[in-house]
C-alpha cells in the first residue's frame, strides 16, 4: 500500500542524527519554505523523505525535483484510520527521523500514532492558537471582528491543534479583508516562522518534558514565542 520513488539523494548518505521527514497532502508551499531553508543550510538537518496521503499532491513534485525521496500512502486504500496510521508509522520508523513536520497534512492522527512520535511532531496552524483550532480559521477570525490573525507552530499531541505552541506570528486584519486575502497574508508569515521553529528543534534549543515546553532552558508562554520578539 506504500509506493515510493527515489530521488538522487540516497538516504544512507544523510547524517543519521539529522533526519527530517515531511508529511503533506497538497501543493506543498510550507514544504517549499522548509526546502529553501534546508538548501541554504538554515534548517539544522536534512529532509530525508516526503510522504503524501494523496495522489497528485504538488508537494511530491517539489520533493522529486529536489532529489528527495517520496512516498505515497493513499488513505483511501485503508479501511480504518488506525490501519493507515500503522503503515505510516512503519515507514517513519524505518527512517528514525529526529523530526516529522506536518506541512499541510490534512489528516487527524490517532492517539497511538501521536504517542509513538511524541516530541518529534511539529505542525503549523493558520491561527493564533488557542484561537480557532480546526478549519475555516480566517473566516472565523473575520466573523468575530478580530483585529489580528496569524499562524502558530506547535508540537502535535492527541488534542486537535492543542499541542504546546513553539512560535507564533501575528498579522493585522485590514479593512476589506476577506478569507482569501487574509489567508494569503497569513501564509506569508507561515513561510517565515516554520523553518525557524524546525531549526530550534533540530539544534536542541527546544525541550518538551511533561508537557512543559522550554526554549534555551526557559519556559515558553502558553502561546509560544512571539515572532516580533528577539529570536
Amino acid at each position: 500500500a506504500v509506493a515510493t520513488a527515489s530521488g538522487s539523494t540516497a538516504a544512507e548518505d544523510l547524517p543519521v542524527t539529522q533526519r527530517i521527514v515531511g508529511l503533506l497532502s497538497g501543493r506543498g508551499s510550507n514544504f517549499q519554505s522548509l526546502l529553501n531553508a534546508s538548501a541554504a543550510g538554515l534548517l539544522g538537518g536534512n529532509i530525508d523523505l516526503v510522504i503524501s496521503n494523496r495522489t497528485g499532491a504538488g508537494g511530491l513534485n517539489i520533493a522529486h525535483d529536489a532529489g528527495i525521496e517520496t512516498a505515497l500512502i493513499d488513505h483511501q486504500n485503508y479501511p480504518t484510520r488506525e490501519a493507515f496510521d500503522r503503515d505510516l508509522a512503519g515507514v517513519l520508523d524505518s527512517r528514525s527521523p529526529d523530526l516529522v513536520v506536518l506541512a499541510g497534512f490534512m489528516r487527524i492522527l490517532t492517539a497511538d500514532f501521536v504517542e509513538r512520535f511524541a516530541g518529534r511532531l511539529l505542525n503549523i496552524h493558520p491561527s493564533l492558537l488557542p484561537l480557532y483550532a480546526g478549519l475555516n480559521t480566517h473566516q472565523r477570525a473575520l466573523d468575530n471582528g478580530d483585529t489580528h490573525a496569524g499562524a502558530t507552530v506547535h508540537y502535535v499531541t492527541g488534542e486537535l491543534d492543542g499541542g504546546p505552541p513553539v512560535l507564533q506570528a501575528r498579522v493585522p486584519i485590514e479593512p476589506g479583508d476577506d478569507a482569501h486575502t487574509l489567508a494569503a497574508r497569513v501564509l506569508a508569515v507561515e513561510h517565515q516562522i516554520y523553518p525557524v521553529a524546525v531549526k530550534w528543534h533540530m539544534t536542541g534549543r527546544l525541550t518538551l518534558i511533561d508537557g512543559t515546553l522550554r526554549k534555551d532552558g526557559v519556559a515558553l508562554p502558553a502561546t509560544g514565542h512571539l515572532w516580533e520578539e528577539p529570536l
